[in-house]
């Protein structure tokens, strides 16, 4: 009796935590524009992994730049600007522009591909 009660509660966990995911996506996506499954190959895409540890992305592990983990919950991004998805699309986009000499490169970064890399980027909680 314990076990099918157990397999059970197992299964409606496995639910809420998967709707909780897609409302997240969801959310992510309506604040900045961008597809957060695009996101993932845009970050792929332009080599973000081989300066960040990111969450989610295979072999994402560098540790040239900061670790991406819970963007969506930090005040800030590169130390001055306030989170918001307008700032993190800039900052992906022309971080030269935003703090020069960062060691963050200009990486060539569509404006359609910085929204997505942003709304994926907000579904780390």
């Amino acid at each position: 009796m314990w076990r099918k009660v157990s397999c059970i509660a197992a299964m409606l966990l496995a639910v809420v935590i998967s709707g909780c995911r897609s409302n997240v996506r969801k959310e992510a996506a309506e604040l900045t524009g961008g597809d957060p499954d695009r996101g993932v190959t845009a970050i792929a895409r332009y080599g973000c992994a081989a300066c960040h540890t990111i969450p989610g992305i295979k072999r994402a592990d560098g540790e040239v730049g900061p670790p991406l983990d819970r963007m969506a919950g930090r005040y800030y991004l590169a130390g001055r600007l306030q989170n918001t998805p307008a700032n993190m699309v800039r900052w992906i986009q022309h971080p030269q522009q935003v703090e020069k000499g960062t060691a963050m490169p200009e990486m060539g970064v569509t404006d359609s591909d910085a929204r997505d890399i942003a709304a994926y980027l907000y579904t780390l909680r």
